[in-house]
């Protein structure tokens, strides 16, 4: 190495300082506020805490040069206005207990660090007092003075990081700053549905331009949660998630979670909460992915907004400044509540697939383009489409045909196919009645109210998937006893782990065994998998255990067997089926839940309403 050693020729040690107020907050600055959205969600949250019922955020140049955020809570009196500039001063803990939290905010950081790096300006008032306002210059305060305002407190930072030139350079554009920020106040408006939010980009002259607006919800809970994830998140999730409520020793889950057929791409549509915080955590994003994970495939992601609320004392939530992240005393207790509730509800859900599969199906669909209005009448349409020859019952096909049409000759216009039922008194089933059957592969059923286009092979793959784990659960995985018994050694750490899981991991057919020291015997292996490599198998079970409580690797391959069984033994495509055939694969859709989707959480059936295909056809 060239660089010079900086400690070689010392001859003094260096010289302990304390630093000043001024430097200890510009460094904890670093770990508060990151960027401009980092200051909002402290400030809005401390709005929170102060019991605000209208929030109102403004913003300039993505947040860089101005942040308001104006509330009518509580406010602070005159005498109170230095100290919250004080650093670890707060008014949401006493001190005694860390893990009794109840607000957003008790570390007493946030207003210190934004004097610090900015230039910041509180102006508040309580009820029965007068208004008063405080200013801070990098760290410098100004002596508190008198100012107008109704009760509440407006918070106004500017010129973030002016202090640090440096940190400006870390910042991405405007805009990218500016979504950040929405993105905060979203989260934070999902966390507090009966609270009003308002966003706006006061960016240049003018009163702005409105960003996002959300009206306190009414009613329950439920109700103004769903108004408000339908507001943030869009009404197609609304209209296609399934409402969340489940309790287990002490923690209680609610939220809403969508239907495996309204996957996205990524990981976008994910929001969790913990005790109403916006928290972005490994332990809960497995487990959401887990109990999705026999119903989507890998490049594909659910989406959901869910609310864990438990005991303060059961979450440590004083990891990290930005307290984005915690830790549960029970983290499979949190796990295994998240999945068992998600999969209880998408199983409730039976045959139900999202609609927007039908609003896809319904924009690929195009009328002929007409150079002008032609009628059936006039003349000119009748010579462009040359001389009829023959009845058009003779000539056209015959729509709602459900069985092999005839070899030769043509059909009879009186014939009534097989398996037709025009009996008005027909059940009003949930897929409807088989019609007909198009490139055998579509089965085509008529609903109350409209129709149903099903992919007969991957519903019946689906069925057939089904039926299989339901076997299993019942009588087990079958395991394969070695002959001889596979030793593998590993560090008495990974030992340990992967001992204290031999038992679930013998229900799935994998026997493990302590063979002294650090060293694990396979005696038996699940039969479905076949000839396996035992040590790959476990060491890759490890890796997934270092990360989550419990090891889903197993049942993932044996379910994945089981999928591939199902495909190769479901009705393939290019089948004819018969009218009772198609109506028996129907009813059973009806009664198996997840039959909404294909085993890689494709739709198995597509719905149209009679009045969507009417418009398609200018009747409405």
């Amino acid at each position: 190495m060239n660089a010079t050693d900086p400690n070689i020729g010392r001859k003094s040690p260096p010289v302990i300082r304390q630093l000043d107020d001024s430097a200890i907050n510009r460094i904890a600055a670093g770990e508060v506020v990151e960027r401009p959205a980092s200051a909002v969600k402290e400030l809005v949250e401390n709005a929170i805490d102060a019991g605000a019922g209208r929030i109102e955020i403004d913003y300039a140049d993505g947040g860089k040069t101005l942040i308001r955020v104006a509330d009518d809570g509580c406010g602070m009196s005159a005498q109170d206005l230095p100290l919250a500039l004080s650093r670890h001063a707060t008014s949401k803990i006493d001190g005694s207990d860390l893990l009794n939290i109840h607000s957003f905010g008790f570390r007493g950081e946030a207003l210190p660090s934004l004097g610090a790096v900015g230039r910041l300006s509180i102006t508040s008032r309580p009820a029965g007092a007068a208004a008063a306002q405080i200013t801070v210059t990098g760290g410098l305060a100004a002596p508190v003075k008198p100012a107008a305002r109704n009760q509440g407190t407006t918070v106004t930072l500017r010129d973030l990081f002016f202090a640090t030139p440096a940190r400006l350079k870390f910042l991405r554009s405007d805009r990218a700053e500016a979504q950040a920020i929405s993105d905060v106040v979203k989260r934070l408006a999902m966390a507090e549905p009966f609270v009003d939010f308002v966003l706006r980009d006061v960016s240049g002259d003018g009163p702005g331009r409105e960003v996002f607006r959300a009206q306190a919800g009414q009613g329950d809970l439920f109700g103004a949660l769903r108004g408000r994830l339908a507001r943030v998140l869009g009404r197609d999730f609304t209209e296609n998630a399934l409402a969340i409520d489940a309790t287990r020793e002490g923690i209680h889950l609610t939220g809403f979670a969508a239907l495996p057929t309204y996957s996205r791409g990524s990981a976008v549509a994910q929001y969790l909460f913990v005790n109403g915080r916006p928290v972005r955590d490994k332990l809960l994003v497995g487990a959401l992915r887990g109990a999705y994970a026999d119903f989507l495939s890998r490049d594909r992601h659910p989406a959901a907004a869910l609310f864990l609320d438990l005991d303060p004392h059961l979450v440590d939530v004083n990891v990290h400044p930005a307290k984005s992240e915690v830790r549960f005393r029970d983290p499979g207790l949190a796990r295994g509540l998240i999945v068992s509730a998600l999969r209880h509800a998408l199983a409730e859900a039976g045959h139900r697939a999202s609609t927007t599969v039908a609003g896809a199906t319904l924009g690929a669909m195009r009328p002929e383009p007409m150079g002008g209005r032609v009628y059936q009448h006039q003349p000119s349409a009748r010579a462009q489409s040359g001389p009829m020859t023959a009845s058009f019952a003779e000539t056209a096909p015959m729509w709602g045909r459900v069985d092999p049409p005839p070899q030769t000759g043509q059909g009879d216009a009186n014939h009534q196919p097989t398996g037709e039922n025009n009996d008005p008194a027909t059940p009003d089933y949930p897929l409807g009645t088989a019609r007909g059957q198009v490139h055998e592969n579509y089965i085509i059923a008529q609903t109350a109210t409209g129709m149903v286009i099903v992919d007969q092979h991957a519903a019946h793959e689906r069925l057939v998937y089904e039926r299989l784990k339901s076997q299993m659960a019942q009588n087990g995985v079958a395991a394969q006893a070695l002959l001889i018994p596979e030793v593998i050694e590993l560090s008495e750490t990974d030992c340990a782990r992967l001992l204290d899981h031999a038992a679930q991991l013998a229900s799935f057919g994998l026997v493990v065994e302590a063979f002294g020291g650090g060293a694990v015997a396979v005696r038996e292996t699940p039969a479905i998998l076949g000839q396996v490599d035992a040590r790959a198998l476990v060491l890759d079970i490890l890796d997934e255990l270092t990360d989550a409580p419990e090891s889903t690797l197993l049942q993932s391959k044996i379910e994945a067997i089981l999928s591939r069984i199902a495909c190769h033994g479901s009705i393939r495509s290019g089948r004819w089926m018969r009218a009772e055939e198609m109506n028996a694969l129907l009813r059973e859709m009806e009664a198996t839940p997840h039959s909404g989707q294909c085993n890689h959480g494709r739709p198995t059936y597509v719905e149209l309403k009679l009045a969507d295909i009417e418009r398609l056809f200018g009747r409405s």
